[in-house]
């Protein structure tokens, strides 16, 4: 087991992972958007193939999904995440009958991203009657990441031993994965955890520094000026958390917990 972070993983924090990490293997999404091809198949059929393209809207979804998916998924590849990913799309209700349009347009509805379970929206940008529907598509990154080997109790800290490397799905959460050891060893367990469990961002919480009660060194700072003085803590408190302090004056502040347990208070 692994007590220092393995040279497999990049030391990056992936708190504000918004997009989707990897470029998607072509061969993966012709193959997972195969199913959007059938779209089709629910509505009114026609006599000839070009007809058929001209009165049925769906005809051409699965093609128009699949170069949409793929463009978006580079555009929004960031660099050294080393995903693989897999996307797949679901079908349109079998009872929707789409009127005949000349340009559909597909777009990411507001609130959504490319990853884990969403939906994509398709327009019609041309044509005698506007419609608007949503495919479920499910964005899949498997990626390293830290597995628990055995269960973890709350409040307990986290040692490099409680964890084994294996690939997972990233998208499967919201809560991002922290593939880098040093992100986790020595944090507290946020709640119970289980074996199999990828250790992500939500499961653990910074150690206190301090306890509710205990003085501590208030640092304020204003425009051109610093003042250190003392107080009493309101609630414990650990590093980057917001904390109350009562001042030897009465005065009750807020301010943020430093790593050497001062609290930095801007005024």
């Amino acid at each position: 087991m692994p007590s220092t972070p393995s040279p497999r993983f990049p030391s990056l924090s992936f708190a504000a992972l918004h997009p989707v990490p990897a470029r998607p293997a072509r061969s993966a999404l012709r193959g997972a958007l195969a199913a959007a091809v059938l779209l089709g198949a629910a509505l009114c059929s026609v006599g000839s193939a070009r007809a058929q393209a001209a009165a049925d809207p769906a005809a051409d979804l699965g093609p128009l999904t699949q170069r949409w998916l793929d463009d978006a998924l580079t555009r929004n590849q960031p660099a050294g995440l080393p995903l693989r990913m897999e996307v797949s799309v679901g079908s349109l209700d079998s009872r929707l009958r789409l009127a005949p349009c000349a340009r559909v347009e597909p777009y990411l509805p507001v609130g959504s991203r490319l990853w884990g379970r969403t939906r994509l929206g398709l327009r019609c940008v041309e044509g005698q009657t506007a419609w608007n529907v949503y495919l479920p598509v499910t964005v899949k990154a498997f990626g390293p990441a830290w597995v628990l080997t055995s269960a973890v109790a709350p409040g307990a800290v986290l040692t490099a031993a409680d964890a084994t490397e294996a690939e997972v799905d990233w998208a499967a959460e919201s809560a991002p994965v922290m593939a880098n050891p040093d992100l986790w060893v020595g944090q507290i367990a946020a709640r119970q955890l289980v074996p199999g469990q990828a250790l992500r961002q939500s499961m653990v919480r910074a150690p206190n520094l301090f306890r509710a009660g205990a003085q501590v060194k208030v640092v304020a700072q204003g425009p051109g000026y610093a003042v250190t003085s003392a107080g009493q803590a309101m609630s414990a408190g650990s590093v980057g958390q917001i904390v109350r302090i009562r001042m030897d004056n009465g005065r009750i502040v807020s301010g943020t917990v430093s790593e050497n347990g001062t609290i930095d208070v801007t005024l």
